[in-house]
């Protein structure tokens, strides 16, 4: 692919200014016409761009790319970029182009592969600052000036180490900068501080983190060791993802799906669940065919069937979103959730009533028939209060299975509420069909 120097120049430039955007336009594009871009820039503006795309796309752009080069890009992106890049990886790939990176970044991978997924060594990051008990405090400001331009804006905080690098206390910048030059840093640290296990999972982490405040908080492994610090901004962020995947998960959309992935990855995303949705929408026609001869007696009944359908998963969908809500901020626990399932069963019941009582005078006045007002009133308390519980149990069982409480928890909570609609309203309609006519 033979390209004019200018335009290698001005793609290299554009990276270097926007690396944000240039990974955007890569990720719109196919991982071939993707590959074909990068071979015309150097290994660390191709760098710059996989600090910002997404780890999947980044693993199929670089599985193009000649070995040498991937493993000169892996070096020079951050370890936890590198690290997500390789997982994302094939399999067979990982032992080959860890055996020819270097020494230092094969034992970094190596280490944060170690560590369980959504854990706190998964998340931590090595950009803090640590000194030893023994020094000064006129030496340890001076070290900070001459890290000045190097410092991000979370350093507010350095951590104070003892012998193997055991972590000892914190130092706050203001009681620094105020205290005795002459002092022991040991002296002026805050021993009374908050640390995350490095095994500890993302879920904990976030609860400590909302209890604390803290910018920062530092990983240790079980001996006290200072490993690295997660970010609030870090946790706050894969919370956010988190969040935005589970709504996606709930309606049966891929987790990794963003607005510009392609069509076919889309549709292989989409269409196992649309499969399960459609049986589960035969089962709840299978049920509406049992009363077919009911429905053709009294066919205003036909009229009434979504009313029930879609009040009940409204009903199910507003428990649906609180559980899941309450389990990812760990207000929840599936141990001990009977009270919360409880809570739902009596706010579904009680709408029942109300709204039941409104759709009775209703379709009384309207049809002039107060036995239809009773049925379809009955049915409406019933769905409503299986709503509650489905939407409320379904996600604490799916938890207590070890699967993702969002997952696709709203297909299997609207084919039940429909079943139990139809059934009830048909139901009742059949027992009650003589003063329906």
């Amino acid at each position: 692919m033979s390209v004019e120097k200018p335009v290698v120049e001005m793609l290299r430039q554009f990276v270097e200014v926007d690396s944000r955007h240039a990974a955007l336009s890569l990720e719109s594009m196919s991982a071939e016409e993707a590959a074909d871009v990068v071979r015309l820039l150097p290994p660390g503006s191709i760098a710059a761009c996989l600090e910002y795309m997404h780890p999947a796309a980044a693993a199929a752009l670089l599985q193009l790319l000649d070995p040498e080069t991937t493993c000169d890009v892996l070096g020079r992106v951050g370890t936890d970029c590198a690290a997500d890049i390789v997982r994302a990886l094939p399999a067979q790939s990982h032992k080959e182009l860890l055996e020819k990176m270097s020494a230092e970044r094969r034992r970094e991978l190596l280490e944060r592969f170690a560590y369980p997924e959504d854990s706190a060594g998964r998340l931590m990051k090595m950009d803090f600052l640590a000194f030893n008990k023994d020094l000064k405090v006129q030496e340890v400001i001076a070290r900070l000036r001459s890290l000045a331009p190097k410092l991000t804006s979370s350093a507010s905080y350095a951590y104070v180490v003892g012998e193997e690098n055991k972590l000892l206390g914190v130092l706050n910048m203001r009681d620094l900068l105020l205290a005795d030059p002459g002092a022991a840093v040991q002296s002026v640290m805050k021993t009374d501080i908050a640390t995350a296990p490095s095994y500890l999972d993302r879920e904990e982490l976030a609860h400590i983190a909302r209890k604390t405040h803290y910018i920062s908080l530092p990983v240790v492994d079980a001996r006290g060791t200072l490993l690295g610090i997660v970010h609030l901004k870090s946790l706050l962020q894969t919370e956010l993802e988190e969040a935005t995947e589970d709504l996606q998960i709930v309606f049966g959309a891929g987790a990794e799906e963003r607005p510009s992935s392609r069509i076919r990855f889309k549709i292989s995303k989409r269409l196992p669940w649309l499969y399960i949705n459609l049986m589960m929408t035969f089962l709840a026609a299978s049920v509406v065919a049992l009363f077919q001869d009911v429905i053709d007696r009294i066919v205003v009944l036909a009229v009434f069937l979504p009313v029930v359908a879609n009040l009940g998963g409204n009903t199910g969908t507003q428990a649906l979103a609180v559980m899941i809500r309450g389990l990812v901020t760990r207000e929840v626990r599936p141990k001990g959730s009977g009270r919360f399932v409880l809570i739902e069963v009596c706010v579904g019941f009680m709408n029942g009533i109300s709204l039941g009582i409104v759709t009775a005078l209703a379709a009384w006045a309207w049809k002039g028939n107060p036995y239809l007002g009773i049925v379809l009133g009955a049915a409406m308390i019933a769905n409503m209060s299986v709503a509650g519980l489905a939407g409320a149990f379904i996600p604490l069982t799916m938890k207590r299975l070890g699967f993702d409480p969002a997952q696709s928890s709203g297909i299997f909570l609207t084919t039940l509420t429909d079943v139990t609609g139809f059934m009830s309203f048909l139901g009742f309609a059949a027992l009650w069909q003589d003063k329906l006519m």
